[in-house]
């Protein structure tokens, strides 16, 4: 059976919650170490989650949870229609046109002039055409893939498909899938014996939180959101070198802004506040995400530790016992408390081959909403809910 369109799996003008699924084609390595050619090819995980977080910076899509592996990697994106509509028309400019630049490197870096900036702004019809582009996860995806892909053939001296296909997507209705999702995407490399405990699995969004409630912060990867003036953009062009020119580029690329961030500062937060409205936007305004708004009703403490409990029933005749608090948190959100293990940990049995994930009557309402009488596998998921 085909995979539906993305049209019928979310709007970019509409906010809507995606598990997004990015494989590289015949299972080629993407990071880790080849089998077949006992490369090693880990430093590219740290490429995936730099790309993230910059474009995290310029898109209007939050990054609730991501896992980069060896083969393939998992996002939860938001995208955020609400906090794109809040941008002036300058500031749409200058995020497209980080991305986008539309030139070469030798025509001056291919960083955005001023001049660039006023003569988008100018053709309204197109920058309607970039604001709605910018709050769409499908152009997200595509900023985030193709530099990597073209990356990876240059460095392995091939030409070629790098990713399997388009990304798989799965919509996702509510805050119980939405959670057991995000607990299944922080804890894949656990299921892939590649870390023992969430506290070793890098390049995942637990990672990143644990990390940073300790302090630890890293050099931000966000798009500097000034354009450079035309006039020293045009001397520098006649008076420097291209390869110079590159050198410089490179150099800005390891740190564009100067600043160091908490590790997880690019990522969405984890807990909504309490004292917001539902339909706020929570525009972020420090420049390394689109938003503050948080994702699931939960603090970071009973997430990490419904994570940790997690993690330790690998195994379905573990005599873990599970703590009050865990209870409690899965009791709260409709999730049957004997089945949250197999639901984590036997994912792809339950929603491996849907498109939509949450209780059956999420579901079944969002199917209404769509124009369909149901989506494949609403049935089968019934007994892991309360």
């Amino acid at each position: 059976m085909p995979r539906p369109q993305r049209s019928e799996q979310f709007d970019p003008a509409e906010v809507c919650v995606v598990h997004v699924v990015q494989r590289c084609v015949r299972r080629a390595f993407l990071a880790g170490v080849d089998h077949q050619s006992g490369k090693d090819f880990s430093f590219r995980k740290e490429w995936i989650r730099r790309r993230m977080e910059a474009l995290a910076s310029v898109f209007a899509v939050d990054v609730l949870s991501y896992a980069v592996m060896s083969n393939h990697m998992h996002q939860i994106l938001r995208n955020r229609p609400d906090v794109c509509a809040e941008w002036t028309d300058e500031e749409v400019a200058i995020r497209w046109l980080r991305v986008f630049p539309g030139r070469r490197l030798e025509e001056h870096l291919a960083e955005p002039t001023g001049n660039d900036v006023k003569m988008l702004t100018r053709d309204k019809e197109r920058l309607a055409e970039v604001r709605k582009r910018l709050s769409d996860i499908s152009w997200f995806m595509r900023a985030l893939a193709e530099p990597i892909a073209r990356m990876a053939n240059k460095q392995d001296e091939c030409t070629g498909r790098f990713w399997e296909g388009r990304f798989k997507a799965q919509r996702i209705v509510d805050e119980a899938g939405l959670l057991a999702c995000s607990m299944y995407v922080d804890l894949n490399p656990v299921r892939a014996a590649m870390a023992e405990t969430p506290e070793e699995a890098m390049h995942t969004s637990a990672y990143d939180r644990a990390k940073a409630r300790r302090g630890e912060k890293l050099n931000s990867a966000a798009f500097d959101l000034k354009p450079i003036p035309t006039d020293e953009a045009g001397r520098k062009l006649r008076e420097t070198p291209v390869d110079e020119l590159r050198e410089q580029r490179k150099k800005k690329r390891r740190n564009p802004t100067g600043r160091k961030i908490l590790r997880d500062g690019w990522l969405s937060p984890l807990t909504m506040a309490t004292d917001k409205l539902a339909d706020e936007p929570e525009v972020h305004s420090d420049g390394v995400r689109s938003s503050d708004k948080g994702f699931l009703h939960l603090s970071w403490k009973n997430y990490w530790a419904l994570l940790r409990w997690t993690a330790q029933r690998a195994t379905k005749d573990s005599k873990t016992e599970m703590p009050p608090v865990v209870r409690d948190v899965l009791t709260k959100v409709g999730i049957d408390v004997s089945m949250w293990r197999d639901l984590v940990w036997d994912w792809q049995r339950y929603f491996g081959n849907n498109s939509c994930i949450g209780r059956p009557e999420s579901i079944k309402e969002h199917a209404a909403t769509s124009g369909r009488h149901h989506y494949r596998g609403q049935a089968s998921t019934a007994c892991c809910f309360a």
